[in-house]
């Protein structure tokens, strides 16, 4: 068994709106497992410490892990990770969606271990990025925080919110990973569930 790490926190980012499924995809099951337990059960393979970013503390208390709301609300995962980033206890934080169900013990070690020495470091996958699994640094709260800032007076200004996980990479720079050439690596390893389509997907990959 590898060893897990005690110095980097694993964040897991759970919205619970999840309005194009229609209802919380975290809490949907493949043989009696929810993927948010899915996902929690990689991320405790690899990190002492997990947390759980969420404003839906009921759905998820039955995991028995440290849960974080929002500081700044409406703004998207970018919220969420603020939130997470100001929480933990470690410099290093490794962030991973809840809804990327496929995703491996070895793709995350394999991110966390990536030398950089850049604030962001995220995985590349068929010319996308995927910044929902990566890692973040504690030093980037300032600049979310700032950014928030400026978003909510731009919102109040002409409605709209420009705080987003987008504009952070591009403010700050960010690391990006090559993952296609990896002899662990998968073609829906990343794969995103925002659909009932999509549930059907991953339930299948399961049964393989």
């Amino acid at each position: 068994m590898k060893e897990k790490y005690s110095n980097i926190t694993g964040i897991i980012l759970s919205g619970g709106l999840s309005s194009r499924m229609g209802t919380d995809k975290a809490l949907l099951k493949i043989d009696n497992q929810t993927m948010i337990e899915r996902i929690a059960g990689v991320m405790s393979k690899v990190f002492k410490n997990i947390l759980i970013s969420t404003n839906y503390f009921e759905s998820y208390r039955f995991l028995g892990l440290q849960m974080v709301e929002d500081v700044h609300r409406n703004h998207g995962p970018i919220s969420g990770v603020h939130a997470a980033l100001v929480a933990s206890t470690t410099n290093k934080n490794f962030i991973l969606s809840c809804d990327l169900p496929l995703i491996s013990e070895e793709m995350i070690r394999y991110i966390i271990e990536y030398n950089s020495s850049k604030q962001i470091s995220i995985p590349i996958v068929k010319e996308s990025i995927e910044p929902l699994c990566g890692v973040y640094r504690n030093s980037l709260i300032p600049v979310i925080e700032e950014m928030m800032i400026d978003s909510t007076r731009l919102k109040k200004e002409n409605g709209r919110s420009s705080a987003s996980m987008k504009q952070l990479i591009e403010k700050v720079g960010a690391e990006f990973i090559e993952t296609k050439s990896l002899p662990f690596f998968k073609d829906d390893l990343f794969f995103n569930m925002n659909s009932m389509n999509d549930y059907e997907f991953i339930k299948k990959k399961f049964a393989e």
